[in-house]
């Protein structure tokens, strides 16, 4: 017993070292992703690191910043402040709303150069000021990303770094890395519009942890797992074509 004690109390300071601190009750956040949330160490959404998001379509790069998006809305529930930087702004700001966020809480920062968009990012995680980053850039080597890992453990800043159409997925040195897909919405009976955003989400990596697939679906109070429901769809669309074995 005294045995796993030890262990047990050497696995917590391990993962402190990498991130991994569990927060006080009053630190933590709500965000509606526990079923993503017991994947990792402590079961619970890691703030105060980098996440790596990788998409290679438009469709996923919007998905992408409107995942992100969320996960920014959760952080900020009780205020502060984010700022977004990147070379190709895509990000129509007043649609934050949509997820909890006013518009001018988020400083954007719009660089032509690569290279100064990635300074820009560092300095900004470093600047305990802020609740989140968001960096948009499509190249990182391990070394620029461990610079960005080393930022925020001194700062406890959350970074959500997104590569869209990177040449490859190389080794960073980011706590997480995610893909996001977006899938078809459901309207209500008899409701006109768009249905509420819904998204594949693949956690290809985490530290530590255990990675898997979940549908994710944005509601006014935040998200939500879909997953269970998605897949009876799935069966339903099978049994009406007669392919279901």
């Amino acid at each position: 017993m005294v045995k796993a004690d030890i262990i047990n109390k050497l696995q917590r300071e391990v993962f402190s070292m990498q991130g991994f601190k569990k927060p006080l009750q009053s630190e933590q956040i709500f965000t509606g992703l526990s079923s993503i949330e017991k994947s990792f160490p402590n079961r619970i959404f890691p703030t105060g690191v980098v996440h790596e998001f990788i998409s290679h379509a438009q469709e996923s790069s919007a998905a992408t910043n409107g995942f992100i998006s969320g996960l920014t809305g959760c952080l900020m529930q009780k205020g502060g402040v984010c700022i977004w930087i990147g070379t190709q702004r895509t990000l129509f700001p007043p649609t934050l709303k949509v997820f909890g966020i006013d518009p001018d809480r988020v400083i954007f920062i719009d660089l032509t150069r690569p290279k100064d968009a990635l300074w820009a990012i560092e300095e900004a995680l470093k600047c305990n000021a802020l609740t989140a980053v968001v960096g948009e850039i499509r190249e990182m080597t391990f070394t620029e990303s461990r610079r960005l890992q080393l930022a925020v453990e001194e700062s406890k800043v959350t970074g959500f770094i997104h590569r869209f159409q990177p040449r490859n997925k190389n080794t960073v040195a980011c706590v997480t890395r995610w893909q996001i897909e977006p899938i078809a919405s459901v309207l209500e009976d008899s409701m006109p519009g768009v249905g509420s955003p819904r998204w594949n989400v693949q956690l290809l990596k985490v530290r530590n942890g255990k990675t898997g697939t979940w549908q994710i679906e944005w509601l006014e109070n935040g998200f939500r797992d879909i997953t269970m429901q998605v897949f009876d769809l799935s069966k339903v669309q099978q049994l009406k074509t007669g392919s279901y074995a």
